[in-house]
């Protein structure tokens, strides 16, 4: 294998609800669902049930063809996220929605200059990397003058890049992820609709990873209370098969040939997606990740020793004045239980499934405690 990634010594070979077992049956409790992507639980029965059945029918044809799970789909995600006129197209990763979610708005209003921000994450393809805060995954090929990159919340900032320049759109995570759970302000999402309302600018909402019901709505952004023009979406709504889309507003007119996919929208893809979304509104998952979400952050925050809790819902940064990787380590191979990190290596990144109880939360809790006490 091409060695890019720095791996723990585990190979995970089963996995149930909220815990993994490794190849010498020991067992984790995942609170980290594979970087957001397990939202109702490893092989969450409905969900195994629908692709199996699925697959023996029919796994893939192309979109030269009607596929109708293609509809269900969109219909579901209209009724979870409550945008139900907005319209729906099929991807397969974050990080291509994000690169097509930029094209239409180039597309829409014929302009070039996008406004990201410090810290941003928004995939590694080539305009998605372009908008990526990151200069050590941005290969010289990727570099372009045409985005602008902003500090996070600063409205004056804002304002002023949109008065000197011709801005096509504006991409930005309620919530980033990477970059340390660094949560947009609420103004500051407010004055991003109103400046682009203004200047005829596409707002593009990147839910890839603080969506799907996360934060306790199913945008992030929506605690803003503004609509975006484009949401985009992945990781969660296919609870671990490569599904990404993007929601559009009805401003946007389609045209045959404006975007497109081989992969995107196939029949495995949708069943997929359509069994995360039933999960979702037969289980109320989104009003749990907000329950567990506020949970989780009260009670880390009576914990002497942390710098700073924030995020929202189950989308969760725990800051440290120290690089936690020693940290995490022995919540792993000590305590079994997997998190993640963020920003500078001093975050510790909670992202399990939306469906996780109070006891996955005292169990977390509970060992967190016990190593800093340590």
């Amino acid at each position: 294998m091409f060695d890019v990634y720095p791996l723990y010594d585990i190979d995970i070979v089963k996995a149930e609800g909220s815990y993994v077992w490794d190849s010498n049956g020991t067992k984790y409790l995942d609170m980290y669902g594979g970087h957001a992507v397990i939202s109702v639980g490893h092989t969450n029965p409905h969900y195994v049930e629908m692709v199996t059945d699925q697959i023996k029918n029919i796994g893939f044809y192309s979109n030269s063809v009607i596929i109708s799970q293609q509809k269900e789909l969109a219909e579901k995600l209209g009724r979870l996220s409550g945008k139900e006129k907005y319209q729906l197209f099929l991807c397969n990763s974050g990080a291509e929605a994000n690169e097509n979610a930029l094209k239409l708005a180039s597309f829409y209003n014929g302009r070039k200059k996008v406004i990201a921000f410090d810290k941003a994450f928004h995939g590694r393809t080539s305009l998605a990397v372009a908008v990526t805060d990151n200069p050590g995954i941005v290969a010289p090929v990727n570099k372009t003058d045409n985005v602008i990159f902003l500090p996070l919340n600063d409205k004056n900032a804002l304002e002023k890049a949109f008065a000197e320049n011709e801005i096509c759109a504006v991409i930005t995570e309620g919530i980033q992820g990477v970059g340390g759970i660094r949560v947009a302000d609420d103004d500051f999402l407010v004055k991003i609709r109103e400046l682009c309302d203004r200047y005829d600018a596409v707002y593009i909402a990147d839910s890839v990873q603080c969506g799907c019901g996360r934060s306790g709505k199913y945008f992030s952004h929506d605690w803003a209370g503004v609509d975006a023009d484009i949401y985009t979406m992945a990781k969660g709504i296919g609870n671990g098969f490569p599904v990404g889309a993007i929601a559009i507003s009805p401003k946007f007119e389609a045209k045959y040939g404006m975007l497109g996919t081989t992969f995107g929208g196939n029949h495995l893809a949708c069943v997929a997606a359509i069994a995360v979304a039933d999960e979702m509104l037969e289980k109320n998952l989104i009003r749990n990740a907000e329950e567990m979400g506020d949970y989780l952050m009260s009670e880390l925050k009576k914990i002497p020793g942390i710098k700073d809790v924030r995020g929202k819902g189950l989308m969760i940064g725990i800051e440290m004045d120290y690089d936690t990787a020693a940290l995490r380590k022995k919540l792993l191979f000590e305590e079994k239980i997997f998190v993640g990190s963020a920003g500078n290596k001093n975050v510790i990144r909670l992202l399990p499934a939306l469906n996780i109880t109070k006891e996955h939360a005292d169990t977390f809790l509970n060992a967190f405690r016990k190593l800093l006490t340590e």
